[in-house]
């Protein structure tokens, strides 16, 4: 029996985004946002990235603490900090990477 839910999923493969030194949240449902950081976080750091750069937008703060929680517990996040004002400011999150 099928999932009425399935049939919602526009999505119903994985969707494979390009890796590269900006990740732009705007895209992702909040609900993945925690697995979809881990995940990037992951593979900027294979992709030998030395410092990357996640937008998490402004709004009341949720994601930008969500995401920041999760800089806190990964042992290859060397610093973050928010971004200058011409890289998105306190609308965006400044990793470096080991």
């Amino acid at each position: 029996m099928q999932n009425d839910d399935d049939d919602l999923d526009p999505f119903p493969e994985p969707v494979e985004i390009e890796i590269t030194d900006i990740f732009d949240l705007h895209t992702i449902p909040p609900r993945e946002v925690k697995p979809v950081v881990e995940e990037y976080l992951r593979e900027a750091r294979r992709k030998g990235f030395p410092v990357v750069r996640i937008i998490h937008g402004k709004g009341i703060g949720v994601q930008r603490e969500i995401v920041r929680s999760i800089l806190a517990r990964t042992s290859f996040v060397l610093d973050w900090s928010d971004a200058p004002p011409d890289a998105c400011g306190l609308r965006a999150t400044f990793i470096r990477l080991a």
